[in-house]
């Protein structure tokens, strides 16, 4: 142990105790050092008394020391005499947060709880900390590694990059983690660039870009660091260019940038544009009034200020779109050519497509009850229902009448001539046509001057009507969709004069599944939709006409991309009940039958209309819908031919080829007789 008087060491001498001398205060802040074979847990235990420190000593230090120090120290001094000692010895300080302080080995202070310190908090000289340092200019994976050349690892210092946050994360004694902290900084800020925005008069950003670009190409492929080159940038919304990085290298580019940007001898230039996706008549409308709007624009500038740039005293601009090549031809001044070729890039762009399918689901069910029984006499009298569910008696009476076969008749004349007519055979036209429109069952029975005819039915209706139309088209265009057929309609008519010349007027109407969508697509993937939605048929024919059910929907909706949604739809229940009776006697229980007729019919109709629109941006989406649909048809193809054709058992039903394979067309006529001239020669 160490001692401040001469006279306590050789005290200690007289002890034989040599192996250790132990510091101790000479004053309350000073201390003196000095220790020979000394035990570390002893050293520990001593400076830790000294301090008026807790210290904890992990089991795997051990060893002993050698040191002395002829100076005396503060306490700070001491305390970094302490962890000097130690660190010498392969050892490190572990401070905690509750002033406790670890004594460990190097090579274990990593994975220790160490103390993760800030600027403001460095700790001491020696102590093992953690350090987390943001980098905001240069990337962390380029620069840990020389941070690791820099740092003790075999004494427990760690350096670590975490890019996704583009921090770095270190561990070591404080001094030389501070030691890190000050590369960095320096490092990050040699990282920090100005930018330059550069405003041109005559020439088009976009065209200063690419040959600026293509002048700093070869730089970025023979090892230039990256810090060294300029970043390039076009703003094509004011016509400027906006170049960051080093000093000089921007000050090059400014310079180059200032030498293109000159006024040109000829003021006007003319330039084809091909246009890959937009069609030139629409393109050329466009660009018509944004040229008039430009020019308006600078006529109010030029008469609002008295420095103007030199321009054409007429500034004429001509466009004229190129059909056969789909181009658009401008002669304009330099800026107007900009602002004019900016509008064109941004027109020209491939526009999405939408798929749009419709389903149309109508469950209908219908039942009708018909009963009646009806009387007629001899004599004159009936009971007779013309409410259209009975064919009525009195007619059923004359049909039968006319019906009857007329015996033939001999006449004698006065010179005794005998004159024979044959039996003539009775006309059942009228009986034939009111038998053909009984419905169910006719009885028919006659009792002396007394018949009776009854008549029942009962009808039972179900439909199932499924529909799913569906059709593609680009964003904003109107897409219609039919399937049907035309139905000719009468509408109107004109006998002439005296019934001379009479005709008819005849327009045909269109039957069957209708649909008509316009789409957009918002921002985002919503689609507005348009929809005219129609679905039509035959019901009969009366005697002006044909009937022509229809049902059919107007409406504007927005769904999202995949999204199946209902338009509308209709549920309908209809009951009807009509009773035709005889007074008192139709009223009589049971046998009230006999003198009524009952008709009764229930409809009930359930149609509902969904649609689902899908958003097509690319190629790649379509194929994939072409794909599927396709090849559900090739199923049902192959089905179909698995079954076979009846009676044709040797012919197969066609099938289209696989999907992306080669389409097989039929030979030529020359081929055609190329190839029977073997066939022949072989016969």
């Amino acid at each position: 142990m160490s001692v401040a008087k001469r006279g306590l060491r050789n005290w200690l001498g007289a002890l034989g105790v040599a192996v250790s001398v132990m510091s101790t205060p000479l004053t309350a802040e000073e201390y003196a050092a000095s220790f020979k074979n000394t035990d570390i847990n002893e050293f520990i235990q001593v400076v830790g008394r000294n301090l008026g420190k807790t210290i904890i000593i992990d089991p795997n230090v051990r060893g002993k020391i050698d040191v002395r120090s002829y100076d005396v120290m503060n306490e700070e001094q001491y305390y970094q005499f302490f962890l000097n000692v130690l660190e010498v010895y392969g050892f490190a300080v572990v401070e905690m947060e509750s002033g406790v302080l670890k004594v460990i080995r190097d090579r274990d202070a990593k994975t220790s709880s160490l103390p993760v310190m800030d600027a403001d908090s460095q700790g001491s000289g020696d102590a093992m900390v953690t350090r987390v340092v943001p980098v905001e200019n240069v990337s962390v994976r380029e620069l840990a590694p020389l941070l690791r050349q820099l740092n003790d690892q075999s004494g427990g210092g760690m350096v670590v990059s975490y890019d996704p946050s583009n921090v770095i994360m270190m561990t070591g004694r404080s001094e030389t983690v501070q030691r890190l902290v000050e590369i960095i900084e320096r490092v990050d800020r040699a990282g920090d660039q100005d930018v330059d925005m550069i405003h041109l008069e005559y020439a088009s950003a976009s065209e200063i870009v690419r040959i600026a670009q293509s002048l700093y190409e070869k730089s970025n492929n023979d090892g230039t660091p990256p810090l060294l080159i300029p970043k390039i940038v076009a703003d094509e919304r004011s016509n400027s260019v906006i170049v960051s990085g080093e000093p000089r290298a921007r000050a090059r580019v400014v310079k180059l940038i200032k030498q293109l940007d000159q006024d040109l001898k000829s003021e006007g230039n003319t330039r084809v544009f091909y246009l890959k996706y937009a069609k030139a008549p629409e393109v050329v409308e466009v660009l018509n009034d944004v040229s008039r709007s430009i020019q308006a624009e600078s006529e109010q500038q030029t008469s609002n200020t008295n420095t103007t740039r030199r321009r054409n005293n007429n500034d004429s601009v001509s466009i004229s779109p190129h059909e056969p090549t789909n181009s658009v031809v401008i002669t304009a001044q330099q800026d107007m050519m900009a602002s004019l070729e900016k509008v064109i890039h941004d027109l020209d762009i491939r526009r999405a497509q939408v798929q749009v399918e419709a389903i149309i689901v109508e469950i209908m069910e219908g039942d009708n009850v018909n009963f009646g029984v009806q009387w007629i006499s001899e004599d004159g009298g009936m009971v007779q229902y013309n409410d259209g569910s009975q064919v009525p008696i009195g007619s059923l009476a004359a049909g039968a009448y006319q019906a009857r076969d007329r015996e033939g008749t001999t006449i004698i004349t006065e010179n005794d001539r005998v004159i024979e007519n044959p039996d003539e055979p009775g006309d059942i036209s009228l009986l034939a046509n009111l038998l053909g429109s009984v419905n169910g069952m006719m009885f028919g029975t006659i009792q002396n001057d007394w018949a009776a005819v009854v008549q029942a039915v009962t009808q039972d209706t179900n439909s199932n009507i499924l529909a799913t139309p569906s059709i593609v088209t680009v964003d904003n265009e109107e897409a219609s969709f039919l399937v049907g057929q035309e139905v000719p309609t009468i509408t109107g008519s004109t006998t002439g004069d005296n019934n001379d010349n009479p005709f008819q007027t005849v327009d045909r109407t269109e039957v069957g599944i209708k649909l008509k969508v316009t789409p957009q697509i918002n921002e985002g993937d919503a689609v507005q939709m348009t929809i005219e939605q129609e679905v039509s048929s035959l019901s009969g024919a009366t005697s002006v006409d044909v009937i022509i059910n229809k049902r059919e929907m107007k409406t504007t909706v927005m769904a999202d991309d995949g999204e199946t949604i209902v338009l509308g739809g209709l549920i309908d229940e209809d009951v009807q009940e009509s009773v035709s009776k005889i007074p008192l006697l139709g009223d009589i229980p049971v046998l009230g039958r006999l003198f009524s007729s009952t008709s009764t019919s229930k409809q009930k109709r359930n149609l509902m209309v969904f649609i689902r629109p899908t958003i097509v941006r690319n190629g790649k989406r379509m194929r994939e819908i072409s794909s599927a649909k396709y090849n559900y048809m090739r199923a049902l193809q192959l089905d179909e031919r698995s079954r076979g054709i009846s009676l044709m058992p040797m012919e197969e039903s066609p099938v289209m080829n696989e999907w992306d394979s080669e389409l097989t067309l039929p030979p030529g006529f020359e081929e055609y007789l190329d190839n029977k001239q073997p066939e022949k020669e072989n016969d």
